[in-house]
């Protein structure tokens, strides 16, 4: 059985100067949660950069390779002479690629973030706590998982101490 730490921390450079000790001791499985981005966040937390940049400029480029083949298909199976222009007029091609291009990264970027943040998630075992409930409007929270390595229940709680925790909790996930 799983379980996560929550921790409740009284303001945003509390909870900054949290992630920065967590990451600093080598913790790396856990989460923040305020009800406003906090500048310096992915900093002290140590994220890597996003894979969501990659995955449009794939779907981009797809869109792009898919508009311009579509048109050269059809110009070539389907010609018409229009006032002798040739069949590959290129600049006629720009609109429709483009448009394509938009498109196909649009829809890389949507099934690209669900896909990275593992969406739809129905159940958070954080939803149990009613001190998380704050987390929407006042309160900055960190939740560790208990399946990081080296994770210790007492040292982690006397480590927060030292940082100025408000509230700990131990919530218990039976999935």
């Amino acid at each position: 059985m799983n379980e996560i730490l929550l921790a409740e921390f009284s303001s945003p450079k509390a909870l900054l100067k949290a992630a920065e000790v967590l990451s600093d001791c080598g913790y790396s499985k856990y989460d923040v949660y305020s009800p406003f981005p906090i500048h310096g966040m992915d900093d002290a937390m140590k994220l890597k950069h996003s894979k969501l940049g990659w995955i449009v400029l794939c779907g981009g480029s797809v869109g792009l390779l898919t508009g311009f083949c579509l048109q050269t298909w059809v110009s070539l199976h389907y010609p018409l002479i229009i006032s002798g222009k040739p069949f590959f007029s290129y600049p006629a091609f720009v609109p429709v690629t483009f448009e394509l291009m938009v498109l196909f990264s649009a829809f890389s970027a949507v099934f690209g973030m669900f896909a990275l943040n593992k969406l739809p998630q129905h159940y958070n075992p954080l939803f149990k706590s009613d001190y998380f409930r704050k987390a929407t409007s006042h309160g900055f929270f960190i939740g560790l998982d208990s399946t990081e390595k080296g994770y210790d229940r007492e040292k982690l709680r006397e480590l927060l101490g030292t940082i100025g925790v408000n509230h700990i909790e131990i919530i218990e996930d039976s999935e």
